[in-house]
């Protein structure tokens, strides 16, 4: 007797187990994305100046400096507050004196990475990544690193890594595993890494999720996704009332942001 082929009725209707597997499956990940729509909307606190502990304005790289020596940020606003009070030459938080050169710069580093702080593991990461600091450009090297600083802890690396692998910037591009490490990063509540979801979401034609993941990165200051909203709404993809409400956020993000301090270190240039 001739087997069964899918053509004489031999296919198999999926069982119950099957169909209850596929439910649980879906259940899964509705909740999931319920969840990385509901957590971070609050800036990862690591975004915080130590001294001020108001959050860091964006691009942080603009408006604080890191310190090598302990891995702290100290904003613009602190940095001239010490240097008024004479200090020139040592870190504003711990009062280490500054490293006087590369050398100097990178056994700090590598001080604070044998002590695995996930901030210092990050930023030997990007040093490898661009080749700073005298060391030798090695994408792999920084890679292994950012995987390293995310296992412990750092927000800062997920978004790295889901920038490299999504876009393939210096390594074999996988978006899926972009996503994920972006997905980690905007649920503990990274900036970047949540309008780069919004991008992902967007670029899909999922608008709805898009302005959903944009609202809340504009609400924490974030002047990309304010525009990308506006330009939503004039193409009529947003509502005049979600781009007011994501202005509205921003303005106050922008507001709790600012200090005296911090307006005179804008007006001094430093």
């Amino acid at each position: 007797m001739e087997s069964a082929g899918p053509d004489n009725g031999s296919a198999q209707a999926p069982s119950q187990d099957d169909e209850v597997a596929a439910e649980d499956d879906a259940a899964k990940v509705a909740r999931y994305s319920q969840r990385l729509l509901n957590e971070g909307h609050e800036r990862w606190e690591g975004n915080r100046c130590p001294i001020c502990y108001l959050h860091i304005g964006l691009p942080m790289s603009k408006h604080a400096k890191m310190n090598v020596c302990c891995m702290k940020r100290v904003c613009n606003g602190c940095e001239l507050a010490a240097r008024q009070r004479g200090i020139y030459d040592r870190c504003p938080f711990c009062r280490t004196p500054h490293p006087y050169d590369v050398a100097s710069t990178l056994a700090m580093i590598q001080k604070r990475v044998s002590k695995r702080d996930a901030e210092a593991v990050y930023y030997l990461g990007q040093e490898y990544y661009f080749g700073t600091l005298g060391l030798a450009k090695d994408v792999s090297r920084a890679v292994e690193l950012w995987m390293q600083s995310a296992d412990l802890g750092s927000v800062e690396a997920h978004n790295s890594l889901g920038r490299i692998y999504y876009n393939g910037e210096g390594v074999e591009e996988d978006e899926s595993r972009g996503i994920l490490h972006w997905r980690e990063a905007a649920m503990n509540g990274h900036v970047d890494s949540r309008h780069g979801l919004g991008l992902v979401e967007y670029n899909e034609g999922k608008y709805k999720l898009a302005v959903q993941h944009w609202m809340i990165s504009a609400k924490m200051g974030d002047e990309d996704s304010l525009n990308d909203i506006k330009e939503m709404f004039t193409e009529g993809l947003a509502t005049k009332a979600q781009y007011a409400e994501a202005l509205r956020g921003y303005q106050e993000a922008m507001a709790e942001m600012k200090s005296h301090q911090r307006e005179e270190a804008k007006t001094l240039g430093v």
